[in-house]
This record gives C-alpha cells, sequence and structure tokens, in this order.
C-alpha cells in the first residue's frame, strides 16, 4: 500500500497541471487565430485599452487602426486582444436612454422616485 501513494500522490498533482497548461495553450492558439483573421472595418481592443477601427491589415506582422477621426496608428498584431461588434447609431440612443431610467429609479441621493 506504501508502494502506491507517492505514485498516486505524483498523479494527482501532475492533473491540474497538464489540464491548466492545454487549456492556455488553447486560449493562445484562439488568440492567434484571432489576429491572424483581422480585415478591414473590424472594431477592435488593443491590450492597452484603445479602442480603434482595423483601417489596414495588409501587412503579417502590423495592422493600422484608426482611433479617432483622421488618425491612424500602427500597432503588432499581437497588441490586439478582442474584437467587438461596432456601435450602431440606434442602440447607442437606446443604451444611453435605459441607463438614464435606470439611474434615475435607482434610489440614488438626488434622484426623484
Amino acid at each position: 500500500m506504501e508502494n502506491l501513494l507517492f505514485p498516486a500522490l505524483i498523479l494527482l498533482l501532475f492533473i491540474p497541471i497538464f489540464l491548466s497548461s492545454r487549456r492556455q495553450r488553447r486560449a493562445a492558439q484562439e488568440m492567434q487565430a484571432l489576429q491572424a483573421a483581422l480585415v478591414s472595418g473590424d472594431v477592435v481592443i488593443t491590450t492597452s485599452g484603445l479602442r480603434g477601427t482595423v483601417v489596414d491589415a495588409s501587412y503579417e506582422e502590423t495592422v493600422d487602426l484608426e482611433v479617432a477621426d483622421g488618425v491612424v496608428t500602427t500597432w503588432v498584431r499581437a497588441a490586439v486582444r478582442e474584437k467587438v461588434s461596432p456601435v450602431v447609431e440606434g442602440d447607442a440612443a437606446e443604451s444611453s436612454e435605459h441607463s438614464a431610467v435606470t439611474e434615475s429609479t435607482d434610489g440614488a441621493p438626488g434622484s426623484r422616485t
């Protein structure tokens, strides 16, 4: 019985390490696939939190992002953290109306109920 205790303990410690490395490897592959699939018009967020629209993704290592009207910056593809859906004008108006209603009905000081 004592002969099996040490190998069983090693096995119990190795299983979570193995599963964690697989999860990290899968996440890294998904991130690389996202960065390789960038096309003009995609709205992305960089690792530093900057939101921009892809203007030119024809280079292998870099991507050009428009961060304001007429302001285009060049970023390394690895700096792109996620792709987000662009906000449509009608959706933005609805979400701001919803947040205004929520703020006025939450019972915060200074609000009328």
